[in-house]
């Protein structure tokens, strides 16, 4: 069996921004859509917080009823059913959800409704409740009970995001990888579901998807038997990077299909030769594209073998062209700059939520001097194609968290303009 070393430290650069509380590197906006060398973004860490502990699987919760929805499993059941997701729901509406999913699972988007109308209820009541006529000690406190309120609310309608996406995965008859554990050896045993993920996107999406593949993997994208080492941390980059590309790229593509349709779509005469403002040169594995955060990030010893594995120019020669790159390249800054925008916290915290169930929680120190330590970091076995589902997994992920996001918006509003 080949072993082979890849995603070295030069891979680093798939993504950048703040390192988020479970490590990842989560940002509002994927490295891998650049503007112009003037153009900057503003590097922050995420204002919300998460559980410091996260349990594994979606499995069954409460047995609670909720609304007019009645889901119960049959009195023979024992033990907890089988796990559909890596991240496991813990408010009791996700538990209510996780119920479903494993039992009615056609039932999941009316339950969800139901629950979405609640919040919405719950909401409308405290602003109701509010009195401006309080103060001191009671004004403190109420703000106090309210803040605890509206952290609740924001946990269940993140649950009810989630539960929608597994939901999706469920309908296309695709299963979610679960959570991966180095110690069991090569962790790619899941089914191969390349060609189903493949047709939850549109023609043009899936050229530009093929793209990001060769990003990725550069002239080994066709080699499928091959395993290799790799960092695990560096893996969870990449499928948090490759989540964000997945919602920047269900975004772009449900507006080109609608110009497409309309025949209002703009003449393709922009230059195959400045694509790299668009998909992003830093997302190709190169010393010299590393973002700024992680410049001076300590060479990794995967990172020789890696980068005898893909040269820069295995990589050039699988970019094709593809209608949908020339289409957004028409953008000016400002409107690529708001779609390659995440809109919600929510959706950030399940980006990150999921990641870390998937991964685990990596051990990284940012020292003193800028550095990233992760000398803590456990590899993985994993061959070539279980890389490439991973990432297949990440994009349609992302898409769906698109579509839910949008969904949810329409009926309880969240996105913030």
């Amino acid at each position: 069996m080949e072993t082979a070393t890849a995603l070295g430290s030069s891979s680093v650069g798939v993504v950048s921004g703040s390192f988020s509380r479970s490590g990842f590197p989560i940002s509002t906006r994927p490295d891998f859509v650049r503007f112009s060398s003037t153009s900057s973004w503003s590097k922050q860490h995420l204002p919300h917080s998460y559980s410091k502990s996260l349990r594994w699987g979606l499995s069954v919760g409460s047995k609670k009823r909720h609304g007019a929805i009645k889901a119960s499993l049959s009195s023979d059941s024992t033990g907890p059913a089988p796990s559909i997701a890596p991240l496991k729901l813990e408010s009791p509406v996700g538990q209510f959800l996780s119920e479903i999913l494993n039992s009615h699972p056609h039932l999941l988007p009316a339950a969800a409704e139901q629950q979405l109308e609640q919040l919405q209820i719950d909401r409308d009541t405290e602003k109701q409740k509010e009195d401006p006529t309080k103060t001191g000690t009671d004004l403190v406190l109420y703000r106090r009970i309210a803040e605890l309120k509206d952290n609740e609310r924001k946990k269940a309608l993140e649950e009810i995001l989630y539960a929608l996406i597994v939901q999706k995965f469920m309908d296309a008859n695709v299963s979610l990888v679960p959570t991966l554990d180095p110690s069991s050896g090569r962790v790619d045993t899941w089914p191969r579901q390349d060609e189903k993920l493949e047709q939850l996107h549109s023609p043009e999406a899936n050229e530009m998807i093929q793209n990001h593949l060769t990003f990725i993997l550069g002239n080994r994208l066709g080699d499928s038997l091959s395993v290799a080492q790799i960092s695990k941390l560096k893996v969870g980059q990449v499928y948090a990077a490759s989540v964000m590309y997945g919602y920047f790229l269900k975004r772009i593509d449900q507006r080109f299909q609608l110009e497409k349709t309309m025949k209002i779509l703009p003449e393709g005469n922009a230059e195959e030769t400045h694509i790299e403002q668009v998909t992003g040169d830093e997302t190709r594995p190169n010393a010299n594209n590393v973002s700024n955060s992680f410049k001076n990030a300590p060479p990794h010893p995967e990172a020789p073998s890696w980068s005898g594995v893909m040269g820069p120019g295995g990589v050039a020669d699988g970019i094709k062209p593809s209608r949908l790159r020339t289409y957004v390249m028409s953008f000016d800054a400002e409107t690529l700059q708001r779609y390659a925008s995440i809109r919600s916290k929510e959706a950030i915290s399940i980006v990150e939520k999921h990641t870390e169930a998937l991964f685990g929680k990596p051990e990284v120190v940012i020292t003193p001097e800028g550095r990233v330590d992760s000398s803590k970091d456990e590899n993985i076995t994993i061959s070539l194609g279980g890389l490439r589902r991973l990432v297949l997994e990440a994009v349609t992920f992302g898409s769906f968290l698109w579509d839910v996001e949008s969904h949810v918006d329409s009926r309880y509003h969240f996105v913030a303009n």
